[in-house]
């Protein structure tokens, strides 16, 4: 019976908690959010960058460059502040957010739930999954019309990896090669019919206008993360997203960064 009071208790606190909060909100109080908090007071938007992943981060000239360099800068302008870059191992990411060192994370970051115990997302920016690639005029629209015809594969990867499943249960000819380009080429020739590429590669493949995205074989949505206790800023994000998305800016850094020689 105690535990059950206690519990019950609880119960009715966490609630008024939630209830104050929606209330604070509706009527324009001040933030609680801490991290969104010390971003308006100090006008600086930390942001956590794993260096040298074209091309959403790279370094030329001394200077940050990239997809997500600009696409933070957008955002910040959004916001009203200011942005602070700190350079991090992809695998430090996450702990730049836990000890304070960073605000977001803006890296090419592929959601993972997992980590949801230690931060939050923001909406998709980019989907990184893998597309099949084709002529432009070709009529092929999915794995199933290549059944009996060749597709290209850059050798290892997960469009490998899909080929060789779809090849256990169809008649196909597997065409791989070590890089991008020779699939590209191939293709372009006629040797293939289509490629299987990562998102980004299929951008590039199809700048020239004489080849196509046809479908997408995968979902790999890229987000950006913030400390757990940033409800506020994970708010004025994806609202600055949106605007972003909106004004067509989203598209234009793809075609900036992505769609032709970098």
């Amino acid at each position: 019976m105690r535990w059950r009071r206690w519990i019950d208790a609880l119960a009715v606190v966490i609630l008024l908690a939630y209830g104050w909060l929606a209330l604070s909100v509706q009527s324009g109080t001040a933030a609680i959010d801490p991290v969104y908090a010390s971003i308006r007071e100090q006008g600086i938007l930390r942001v956590a960058v794993d260096v040298g992943y074209r091309p959403f981060v790279e370094e030329r000239n001394d200077k940050l460059v990239g997809f997500d360099i600009d696409l933070v800068q957008a955002l910040a302008s959004e916001l009203g502040v200011e942005v602070m870059f700190v350079r991090s191992g992809f695998d430090a990411l996450y702990d730049q957010l836990t000890s304070r060192q960073a605000d977001l994370i803006a890296s090419a970051l592929p959601y993972a739930p997992e980590q949801g115990y230690r931060a939050r997302f923001s909406r998709p920016y980019f989907d990184g999954g893998l597309m099949l690639v084709t002529p432009a005029e070709s009529t092929i629209t999915g794995l199933d019309d290549l059944r009996d015809r060749a597709i290209g594969v850059v050798l290892g990867s997960e469009g490998d990896a899909l080929v060789r499943r779809f090849a256990s249960t169809a008649s196909v000819v597997r065409y791989t090669a070590d890089e991008v380009g020779p699939l590209v080429d191939a293709l372009r020739s006629s040797v293939i019919d289509a490629v299987i590429l990562d998102h980004v590669s299929a951008l590039g493949a199809v700048a020239a206008g004489d080849l196509r995205i046809a479908t997408a074989l995968s979902y790999e949505p890229y987000v950006l993360a913030m400390p757990a206790a940033a409800f506020q800023l994970e708010h004025e994000i994806n609202r600055a997203l949106a605007r972003l998305e909106e004004q067509g800016v989203l598209i234009e850094l793809q075609r900036r960064w992505m769609m032709h020689d970098r």
